[in-house]
């Protein structure tokens, strides 16, 4: 039975996981739900050694934005297939134009995601960037319940997203026919305002949809305001021409009808 080992067994990971042991690979992790400690180096690096595939959800380090996986484990990553949870973040504001894995990345406000993302690509790594991800427990329909959604006045300002199961899907999708290193978008297929997600999801559940409001009166954290600035559209053709990869969720309308 081949092992995967999986750093950082967190919202999307854990998903991950349970798809691959449905497919017959034992999986070891760290992480709040892992099987080991991060910290216990002789259980980890005895496990990385028997496994024949490595997934790290890890993000940077907030306090020095180095990659704690690398920089702990680095010597003992050799394996034929390395995967990296990274973000889309790492391709910074386009001013609503389209990117994809050609698109320079770094002149984002996420430095740190961009050189953790670059040094797994040097490792040899899929790097599976993400955007805005979805899912049960953790969409649009729990913030309208919750009464925290939003609706912002951004004439023209998109984003795109994409549904969990359609991470795990992609990720499985490499993992078991043996994609070549590099970056994947892994995104649906319909990048679209926040507002038209947050009013699709009033419809959903028969609530008036919040009021428009400008930022400075919504109270914006500065991490939200942080989302707000960056305006794209992300590509996913080189994942469903590479990875025969599509998503089972193309638009948010589809999952967030799944999710009601």
């Amino acid at each position: 039975m081949a092992q995967l080992f999986i750093f950082g067994l967190g919202y999307t990971a854990k998903r991950i996981a349970d798809a691959a042991e449905g497919l017959g690979w034992d999986v070891g992790s760290t992480g709040s739900d892992g099987t080991l400690q991060f910290d216990d180096e002789t259980a980890v690096r005895d496990a990385l050694a028997g496994s024949a595939a490595v997934l790290s959800s890890v993000p940077p380090d907030r306090d020095t934005g180095g990659d704690p996986v690398l920089e702990r484990y680095g010597d003992s990553l050799s394996h034929d297939w390395l995967g990296y949870l990274s973000s889309t973040g790492v391709y910074g504001d386009a001013q609503g134009a389209w990117v994809d894995e050609g698109t320079p990345v770094g002149g984002g406000r996420r430095s740190a995601r961009t050189e953790c993302d670059a040094a797994w690509i040097d490792r040899g790594a899929r790097v599976f960037r993400l955007p805005g991800i979805y899912g049960p427990g953790r969409s649009a329909l729990d913030r309208v319940r919750a009464g925290k959604a939003h609706r912002i006045d951004l004439p023209g300002q998109v984003f795109s997203r994409i549904h969990v199961e359609d991470i795990v899907s992609g990720v499985i999708a490499a993992l078991t026919g043996d994609a070549p290193a590099g970056a994947y978008n892994l995104g649906d297929d319909l990048p679209a305002s926040h507002n038209a997600v947050t009013e699709e999801a009033c419809r959903l559940l028969a609530l008036d949809p919040p009021p428009l409001q400008t930022m400075d009166e919504a109270g914006l954290s500065e991490m939200a305001r942080g989302f707000y600035a960056e305006n794209r559209r992300v590509s996913n053709g080189k994942a469903k021409r590479v990875l025969d990869w599509r998503p089972r969720y193309p638009t948010f309308r589809e999952g967030l009808r799944n999710l009601i």
